[in-house]
């Protein structure tokens, strides 16, 4: 068929009618994947609840492991230099706490740096999740135009201090978590 003598709408539509007939049967393929992906997924969870309940110290040591690590690829992917010097920061001495109470014997001192250490990155993560929080509740009532702020900035602090708030307090929680357990098995 001959398209330059007809006019850019029927054109479009003799287009649109072969691009139909390329891609027929194409919806039973597409429901496949779909079904497939949830299938995957209900599966993985299932192994992943057996992995928690069987082998619970496993899992958490590569869950936390693997929180730790895979945003450090992102950060250094994307160049998110102040998520990578925060992350730096808070590894550097969350790792030196972690060093000090797998010590055996325990030092004297060391329950006391190990709970004023994470006491400290507990308040200043729920501090900044509120904040975070805070801000997005703001920008969805529109008082940030009170104080000039476009809408997408102030989402974008809100979104980022609420990530911050999430993700530094769950990994703090399972760094202290994996501390007391050390500890307590070298006080007795």
């Amino acid at each position: 068929v001959d398209l330059s003598h007809l006019s850019p709408e029927e054109r479009w539509r003799v287009e649109h009618a072969r691009m139909h007939a390329k891609h027929r049967g194409h919806e039973a393929m597409h429901a496949e994947m779909v079904l497939i992906l949830i299938a995957t997924l209900v599966v993985a969870q299932l192994l992943l609840v057996q992995w928690k309940q069987r082998h619970p110290r496993s899992y958490n040591m590569v869950t936390l492991f693997q929180m730790w690590v895979v945003p450090l690829y992102f950060t250094l992917k994307l160049y998110w230099w102040r998520f990578l010097v925060i992350w730096v920061l808070f590894s550097a001495v969350t790792a030196f706490v972690t060093f000090r109470a797998t010590r055996k014997p325990l030092v004297q001192t060391t329950p006391r740096l190990v709970y004023k250490w994470f006491l400290l990155i507990y308040k200043i993560s729920y501090a900044t999740g509120i904040v975070g929080y805070m801000a997005v509740m703001f920008t969805l009532f529109g008082l940030n135009l009170l104080f000039r702020i476009k809408p997408e900035d102030a989402m974008d602090f809100g979104i980022s201090l609420l990530f911050y708030g999430l993700y530094y307090g769950v990994l703090e929680r399972d760094f202290a978590e994996m501390c007391a357990d050390y500890m307590a098995s070298t006080i007795g």
